[in-house]
Order: C-alpha cells, then sequence, then structure tokens
C-alpha cells in the first residue's frame, strides 16, 4: 500500500451544488478506504477560503478555477502559487435578476440571453440605478455578467461597477433590496426563484465557452511535499463523481446538501418537481467522463482577466502559465 504523507487534511469549501463530489466522497467512506481523515471546512467566502488555502490552513480546497491563474500573475496579491489535477464543475453558473425589475423592464422566459442583456442595459443607458453582483473579482462568474452585459454594449460592459457577494448572501441582499441581480451557481438562483424574489434570465453556458469553473486547489508547494496524499484525494473525489453521474436514487445525496445546509428549500418528487430533477440533472452534469483540467481553460480565463480586469501580461506567457495551473498526477 502506498505510504501517505499526511492522514489527517483539511479541505475548505464553500456551499455551492458544486462541492458535492467532496462531500459525497466523505459521506460514502471514499476518503477513508484509502486511509484518509478528512475534515471539511465550510468558509465565509471566496476571499477567506483562498487565503487560508494560500497560507496552510487547508490543505485543500474546493477553489475557483480563475484563482489560479490569478495567483500566478500575482493579481491575488498573495503570489502564492495554485494547481490543479481535478475539476470539480464546469460553467454552471446563471444570471438572475429580481421579479420586480423583470416585470418593469418586461423581461420574459421566453427572451434569449441577448434580449434580457438588450432590455438592461437600455435602462441602464437611461440611467436607471441597477446594481449587480457577482462571487469574486477573477471567477467565470464576473466574467459570464460582463460578456452578458456585452451582448448588449460593451462599453457599459466595461465600465459598470459590480457588487462582489459570497454565493450564500446574494438571495437574502437581493431580498433586502441592496442588489437587483447577480452571476452565481446553484442552488442560490432556484432558491430565488422558488422564495418568489428572483427570476433566472440567463445560463452561463448560453454566453460563454465550456470552461472550468470549480477545481480541487492546492499550493504547489502542499503538492510537492505529499505527492500521495494527493493523488489518494484525488482517486476518492473522482470516485465520487463517478458515482453520482450513475446514480438513479438521490435521496441520501438530497438529505445530505441539507444536512450541509446547501438546499435550503422545500424540493422533492412532489413539490417543485421540475427544479428537484433539474438540481439532479446538473450534479449528474458538472464534470464529463473525463475530469482532468485542460489549458485551454486557464488561456481562456487569462484572456479574460486581460480583457475585463486590465491585467498586464505578455501574451507569449499565457500558454505556460497555463500548463503550471495543472498538476500530473
Amino acid at each position: 500500500m502506498t505510504v501517505l504523507e499526511k492522514t489527517q487534511i483539511q479541505i475548505g469549501y464553500i456551499p455551492l451544488l458544486d462541492c458535492v463530489a467532496i462531500l459525497w466522497a466523505k459521506q460514502r467512506g471514499f476518503f477513508d478506504e484509502l486511509g484518509l481523515e478528512i475534515t471539511l471546512v465550510k468558509e465565509a467566502s471566496w476571499a477567506s477560503l483562498r487565503d487560508r488555502l494560500a497560507f496552510g490552513f487547508l490543505d485543500a480546497a474546493h477553489c475557483l478555477s480563475a484563482m489560479l491563474p490569478a495567483a500566478a500573475l500575482g493579481e491575488d496579491q498573495l503570489g502564492i502559487p495554485l494547481q490543479t489535477a481535478l475539476v470539480l464543475s464546469y460553467n454552471r453558473a446563471f444570471i438572475s435578476l429580481s421579479q420586480k425589475l423583470c416585470f418593469e423592464l418586461q423581461i420574459s422566459a421566453q427572451d434569449n440571453a441577448q434580449q434580457a442583456a438588450q432590455k438592461l442595459v437600455t435602462a441602464i443607458q437611461q440611467k436607471k440605478n441597477i446594481q449587480l453582483a457577482h462571487v469574486f473579482k477573477q471567477s467565470i462568474h464576473h466574467y459570464c455578467l460582463r460578456e452578458w452585459l456585452a451582448l448588449a454594449d460593451h462599453d457599459v460592459a466595461k465600465h459598470m461597477k459590480l457588487a462582489i457577494l459570497p454565493p450564500p448572501y446574494m438571495v437574502e441582499a437581493l431580498g433586502n433590496h441592496g442588489i437587483d441581480g447577480f452571476c452565481v451557481g446553484e442552488p442560490w438562483n432556484t432558491q430565488g426563484e422558488l422564495l418568489g424574489i428572483s427570476q433566472i434570465v440567463a445560463s452561463s453556458q448560453e454566453i460563454i465557452p465550456k470552461v472550468a469553473d470549480k477545481v480541487l486547489a492546492v499550493t504547489a508547494d502542499w503538492a510537492i511535499q505529499h505527492p500521495n496524499t494527493h493523488h489518494a484525494l484525488t482517486q476518492a473525489i473522482q470516485k465520487a463523481q463517478l458515482e453520482l453521474k450513475g446514480l438513479a436514487d438521490y435521496t441520501q445525496v438530497w438529505q445530505m446538501l441539507i444536512d450541509f445546509n446547501i438546499i435550503q428549500f422545500q424540493c422533492s418528487d412532489s413539490i417543485h418537481v421540475q427544479k428537484f430533477h433539474s438540481i439532479q440533472n446538473i450534479i449528474r452534469n458538472f464534470v464529463d467522463d473525463s475530469s482532468l483540467p485542460k489549458t485551454e481553460d486557464f488561456q481562456w480565463l487569462i484572456q479574460q482577466m486581460l480583457k475585463w480586469d486590465q491585467t498586464g501580461i505578455n501574451e507569449t506567457k499565457i500558454e505556460k502559465i497555463s500548463q503550471n495551473c495543472i498538476l500530473s498526477l
């Protein structure tokens, strides 16, 4: 049996649907099978998760993919390299607006992403005060929101000031009229709709390419020091991903998500049935047959940083930085 360099492991996560494979690996004993004793640590925000991972308070984390090239470029103000060998989800974010705003702007479920963006941008150009939020500066959610606005007007997309909020606070902020809309992963869009507060107006899949959204991240130094432990971590989560993809009965998975306070609304095979099955379908399709990261994902993310964040980088370095974000097992 392979000797693990470390067996007591702390994994950080943000309460979102796409941390499900990590939670399921623990619940099903897949970590235990490989000699790992896992403590799951819920973090309050992406910023706190990144900092605690970078400075060694966490061994690994459910992490925004864009944090990796941001760290390599020093855009996170820390400059501690982060790497990944495992994708946890591809772009499954959604843009939601308040139902009140949708009614005022006559945005309907029949509108496509560009039509909804045009109605919103027209209101902004007419000086209507609209505040949108995303989860973190370096995230597909930020770039998805910019690209969505750009479908109607690139200048508005470039210069509109966007708020940043942790995912679990999005619906509350919308309900308290602190913001008018957001781009976030599930289940927060569904929660907003079921509470009668928000309306999904676009999917990231309509707006941006299929790129990695969340990854299992570790620091480069940690990976060098713990190669066997890292391989075991990845193996256990991949086993969970495979099982979730083919699972017929989601009863235990659903209860687990409720227990972890990720699902906070009534939804079942008899209540809000379409949402219930939609969420299960999202879980099944977070990753393809392969959950290995690709350099193209990070190349696209860096190009978005150049486009929207005014990041300064030589184009020739993009591929090298993208490759350095990926760990080979």
